[in-house]
């Protein structure tokens, strides 16, 4: 039983991952690529129950699709937003297609069942987006998405958001917001609903459970969430967690090591492992594959001894560049380290010893 499953489970992975090679060309079959848009090829992963991520150019996202609709964590880069939106549409018509053909499978098994004909219903639209930071890669393609969605609503707000052609939510901590606006970042892509406590949860369940968001304060940056799909068991970290280098700390926009530490432990304590810290709840992180809570402490322990030891190299009275040259990443340095890109591990150093002496 337990080969069937997994050959079910990679059977299904295989075809969720053809939507993304069938959009990820368009301009093979006569459409225009937008401008500026990569060749990006976006890879589907189906995790647990209506809950998938789907890794491209920029940041992971973390998609919810059932019979209420799409909710997104994250948006992903403005270049890619036409491609995204395509595969994303693409994948609902794969899903519903799929749950047509298993119906048909059990009527034809069982006599006293109708076969289906009809086709299944037009699937829904983008209902919510949540941005876990600012970034460009996780906010760029809020614009498109959410004029592509539609909001929930009822009573008598109904007709003033239809007049306001509202899209798809998008929802944030507040510091997005202001830090957007005074980017002066397009309308259409600010958050349209932003919270201000620890934590925040969507008044009702979404594709059959409950969802809570949870600002990370000073981690990543000063406006950082963390979303937990409680009934799937996954937590979309966004940049406070990634498997790809160490991890950007954002100083000017009030990031800080410790908050980083403070949220990968926080990630850790919402987490429950199958047997020995594996399986169990899964991590989608900012950028990388998908984790478990091993990898997570992991992580965590590797970013805790690099604060201890330039923490240490501060209290000795060493400089800046005394420290960079020291090496205090070193042994990390295969796997995290970086020596060109938008984030190199001297980049990393300095926003620790920044972070640290802004403590003192």
């Amino acid at each position: 039983m337990r080969n069937r499953l997994k050959a079910l489970w990679i059977v299904r992975a295989a075809l969720l991952l053809s939507v993304a090679s069938a959009t990820a060309a368009p301009q093979q079959r006569g459409q225009q690529a937008p401008q500026n848009a990569s060749n990006t090829e976006f890879e589907i992963l189906p995790i647990r129950n209506n809950v998938y991520m789907l890794a491209g150019d920029g940041g992971n996202i973390a998609l919810s699709i059932g019979p209420d609709g799409v909710l997104m964590v994250d948006a992903g880069t403005l270049a890619n937003s036409e491609r995204l939106l395509a595969t994303i549409q693409q994948l609902q018509r794969q899903l519903a297609t799929n749950g047509l053909q298993s119906w048909n499978f059990a009527a034809e098994t069982r006599s006293n069942l109708p076969r289906m004909i009809s086709p299944p219903a037009p699937p829904k639209p983008i209902r919510y987006i949540i941005n876990t930071s600012l970034d460009p890669d996780h906010s760029g393609g809020n614009e498109k998405l959410s004029q592509a969605g539609a909001t929930i609503t009822g009573g008598n707000v109904a007709g003033n958001i239809a007049d306001a052609a509202q899209g798809a939510s998008i929802i944030a901590h507040e510091n997005v917001l202001l830090r957007m606006t005074n980017a002066q970042a397009p309308f259409r892509s600010l958050p349209t609903d932003t919270y201000h406590m620890d934590t925040m949860k969507l008044s009702h369940f979404f594709n059959g459970e409950g969802i809570l968001i949870l600002h990370q304060p000073s981690a990543h940056t000063d406006g950082d969430s963390l979303v937990y799909f409680r009934g799937s068991d996954v937590i979309a970290a966004g940049d406070i967690f990634r498997t790809d280098s160490y991890p950007v700390i954002d100083v000017e926009r009030g990031g800080n090591i410790q908050g980083v530490i403070d949220g990968l432990n926080r990630i850790l304590d919402l987490s429950i492992a199958e047997f020995r810290t594996e399986g169990g709840t899964m991590v989608i992180p900012g950028h990388g594959r998908l984790c478990d809570s091993a990898d997570v402490a992991y992580y965590r322990d590797m970013v805790t001894i690099i604060r201890d030891r330039i923490q240490d190299m501060i209290k000795k009275g060493m400089t800046l560049q005394q420290i960079k040259a020291a090496k205090p990443t070193k042994d990390y340095d295969p796997r995290y380290g970086k020596n060109t890109g938008p984030w190199t591990t001297d980049m990393f150093v300095e926003a620790v010893y920044q972070s640290l002496i802004q403590k003192k």
